[in-house]
């Protein structure tokens, strides 16, 4: 870094044709490099400070801490057999309704996590009892999305 100094200040002190043109280091492929500002400094008018004024201060009120979100209401009685949802996610579709059959493995729910669709299927036979959420609801981790009988 230091040869690099030294050589720019070499090249721009024997420089001196007016043009505004400072010959730089020549680079690999024969380019010369043309510094930002001119080599020339001179005296400037010294700057005033604006006057400092106190600092205002004025007086927040805390803000209120926001109410807990409620809980989604059931659509249907609660079954036996709790459906949770296995992360954190948004419901994007609900494929059952209550009192619908499912088999085992089949989609109840598409949760969106991660950027992906999971489906979330029965974990056994049975009838849809509940579902606890609608679509576009945020889930979290271990949260009872449906309930089956």
């Amino acid at each position: 870094m230091a040869a690099a100094i030294a050589a720019y200040e070499a090249d721009t002190e024997t420089a001196g044709a007016g043009n505004g043109f400072v010959p730089g280091p020549t680079l690999n492929n024969n380019l010369r490099v043309r510094p930002l500002r001119s080599r020339s400094f001179s005296a400037a008018a010294p700057v005033e400070a604006a006057p400092v004024s106190a600092p205002v201060v004025t007086s927040v009120a805390p803000a209120a801490a926001p109410a807990p979100a409620a809980a989604p209401k059931a659509t249907g009685t609660q079954g036996s057999v709790k459906v949770d949802a296995p992360m954190p996610g948004k419901i994007l579709a609900v494929k059952k309704n209550v009192g619908d059959a499912v088999k085992s493995g089949e989609a109840i729910l598409v949760l969106e996590a991660m950027k992906m669709e999971n489906e979330i299927v029965a974990p056994q036979d049975g009838t849809v009892a509940s579902i606890n959420v609608s679509v576009g609801d945020a889930v979290e981790s271990g949260s009872t999305l449906a309930t089956l009988n």
